[in-house]
């Protein structure tokens, strides 16, 4: 939970949980990171958690597909990864569930939050607005409130499409209305598409006093954030849908960008931290010789020179030193990583601590598997982005 308090304060000072707890009585909704592994929430609103039932230490640090279930559609799953991907701003409307496993529909509205100096995308606010399900009988429309969802178990949702859950509400309108009119009896539940635009001006109404709080006290730290991006995204700056995609590889690993100066650390991944004591600003941007030391092997260091050199993938036991100046042995696996046009955008950097002396390495994968596995995710991820970034430019 500590990179979690760290994620918000560090663009925040602290009166922007203040205002934000103001806010959060009356607007549901939550920010997340997409630089902490999983894309996690850092922050939710009190509306939120009464509409979900969850508490915030039960949200906190899960990624936000914890609310969706069975008859969330997947293509608005698509279209907010997408958006994620492109990190632009997005409405959709889709099907959520609750703690006890009901379902409810909202207006989710997605937005990036931008840092003006870097241009990189630090933060993403969703605003959730719970829809009303209006339906129509002879006499003409009227106005039901999402409530009626709690009502319907999870249990009965559980099909394949969103026609069964339509099919399923309708039946359950009729049951709660019949008994005030006969005459709509014969109710046709209609599937809340669209928003009103009621619903609308709530959810623009909302990210707008969101963003007002989040860009003054931001202010105070000196890292100022804005909706729009405001400059051009720093050279060797990853997207954060690249991001999001190495967050999900557990294992040690780092990125190393070629094409900079010095080839520096562009990405590190949680267990790299855990095994050398550094903390992600501690070694993004650095070149991976600060974790060598006197006693590092000078002819490990050339054969890593000449890998780089030649673009060809190596295999090394190297003397490496954590933040404590402790040292241990270190199996690392380079390989170079390409784009989808074949070119070497990056190099990954795979650590292993000595397999030869740690037991849990002798039970399960040997380094070799372990190194190339994760190799095998990473240029997946990248080739699979710079394939859709191109696809988009057609």
């Amino acid at each position: 939970m500590e990179s979690i308090k760290k994620s918000f304060d560090e663009f925040y000072s602290h009166y922007a949980r203040e205002s934000l707890e103001e806010l959060s009585e009356e607007i549901p909704f939550t920010i997340t990171d997409p630089s902490l592994s999983n894309h996690p929430i850092i922050f939710a609103s009190h509306a939120f958690l009464n509409i979900t039932g969850f508490t915030r230490d039960e949200v906190l640090g899960r990624s936000g597909s914890m609310f969706q279930g069975s008859a969330t559609c997947r293509r608005s799953v698509m279209e907010i990864r997408e958006a994620v991907r492109e990190e632009r701003e997005t409405n959709v409307v889709l099907v959520n569930y609750r703690k006890n496993g009901t379902p409810f529909w909202v207006f989710l509205t997605v937005s990036p939050v931008f840092c003006v100096k870097s241009g990189a995308v630090v933060h993403f606010v969703a605003v959730q607005v719970p829809l009303k399900l209006r339906v129509y009988g002879g006499g003409g429309s009227v106005v039901v409130n999402h409530d009626f969802m709690f009502r319907c178990c999870r249990k009965e949702v559980c099909s394949d499409s969103l026609v069964e859950l339509d099919r399923v509400s309708s039946r359950n309108q009729v049951l709660d209305l019949e008994h005030d009119d006969d005459d709509v009896t014969d109710l046709e539940s209609e599937e809340p598409r669209e928003a009103s635009d009621d619903e609308r001006r709530s959810a623009v109404t909302a990210m707008d006093n969101i963003f007002s709080v989040l860009t003054h006290y931001s202010e105070l730290t000196g890292r100022l954030v804005c909706r729009k991006r405001c400059s051009n995204p720093a050279v060797g700056l990853l997207s954060s849908s690249l991001i999001i995609s190495l967050g999900r590889i557990k294992q040690s690993f780092v990125l190393t960008n070629p094409h900079l100066p010095d080839m520096p650390i562009v990405y590190a991944s949680d267990a790299f931290m855990k095994l050398t004591g550094y903390t992600r600003d501690e070694v993004l941007g650095r070149n991976c010789r600060f974790l060598g030391g006197r006693n590092t092997d000078d002819s490990a260091l050339q054969l890593i020179r000449e890998s780089i050199k030649t673009e060809k993938l190596c295999t090394v036991r190297i003397l490496n030193y954590r933040k404590d100046k402790s040292s241990f042995w270190n199996l690392l696996h380079i390989s170079p990583v390409r784009d989808a046009t074949g070119k070497v955008a990056y190099f990954v950097g795979v650590q292993i601590e000595d397999a030869y002396k740690i037991e849990e390495y002798r039970q399960c994968w040997k380094p070799d598997m372990k190194q190339l596995s994760v190799v095998g995710a990473v240029k997946a991820a990248v080739r699979s982005l710079s394939m859709s970034a191109g696809s988009s430019k057609t």
